[in-house]
Parts: C-alpha cells; structure tokens; sequence
C-alpha cells in the first residue's frame, strides 16, 4: 500500500477535540465533519490538509476522547496518510478500524516539515520526504490489510 502527498505538520500532545470538536458530534457524515477539521486552530490548517492528504504529527497524537469523528473526519477531508512520533492507542485503532493509513515513526516524523512532499510505501517501512529516503517499522500484515481494505466497516473488508 502505498500513499503520498504534501504535508501538514502539528506538534505534540494534539488532542481530538483540536481534531474534531465536541459540539459537532452530531454530524456523522465524513466530508460534513471534516468542515470543521482543526477547526479551533483555524481554517488554514483544513485547507492544507484538504489540499495535502498527509498529516504529520508529535507525540501522543489523537490523545483525549475516544471519539471516532477525529478519525472520519481526517478521511473526509481527504486524508491519506497520518505520520506522527506516536498515537494515543484508541486514535490509532479508530484510524485502523476506519481504514487510515498510519505510520509510527519518531525520527520519520522528526524529519518532515510543513509543505514537504511525501511520498510512502507502508508495507515496504520506506518513505521519501522531498527525494531523501527514510526507513519506519512498517505495519503488522494484518492490520496493513485491513487499512488496505478500507478498514473493518468498508465493503471491501468483506
């Protein structure tokens, strides 16, 4: 599997309610939700992420509530990729059960600046980040062929 794009890049500790809001709960539709992506750190991050497909972020990213709208709302806005140091555990379930790629690399992450180009071969462990190669522990087979299925939800996991 294989995704690429032009990243965004937040830092550390970035909870689900910077992600998706809690007031817009309600809205259960990704491309709806991803309105208000990031939306208390305004709106030009949406619009990078909308325009880039690849999120980069610090440590503990998706931290906070259990709420799968972080999740859903990244795939409605057009998210391919999500890169960071690490993930809280139920954000990087949520983004497996959801089909999102992910990618748990600190020194990956460490080496991408916002507007790099990003280019990653998830079953392979490589990525390019504006031509220069890097290496990450790739996902286990399984959960790679369930993101790759569009995740546990998705038509194409049956």
């Amino acid at each position: 599997m294989r995704a690429e794009g032009v990243a965004t890049v937040v830092g550390d500790d970035v909870d689900t309610d910077v992600i998706f809001p809690a007031r817009y709960l309600a809205v259960l539709d990704p491309q709806d939700q991803a309105r208000h992506l990031f939306e208390p750190l305004g709106p030009e991050i949406n619009a990078k992420i909308r325009a880039g497909g690849v999120l980069v972020g610090g440590w503990n990213l998706g931290c906070g509530s259990s709420r799968e709208h972080a999740v859903t709302a990244l795939i409605g806005a057009g998210a391919r990729l999500v890169i960071a140091k690490s993930f809280s555990r139920i954000f990087f379930r949520n983004a497996i059960n959801n089909g999102l790629a992910l990618v748990i690399a600190p020194d990956l992450a460490a080496a991408i600046a916002d507007g790099d180009r990003v280019q990653a071969d998830l079953a392979a462990g490589t990525a390019a980040v504006n031509g220069v190669e890097h290496a990450f522990p790739p996902l286990p087979p399984e959960l790679l062929a369930l993101v790759s299925r569009g995740g546990l939800w998705s038509p194409r996991a049956a």
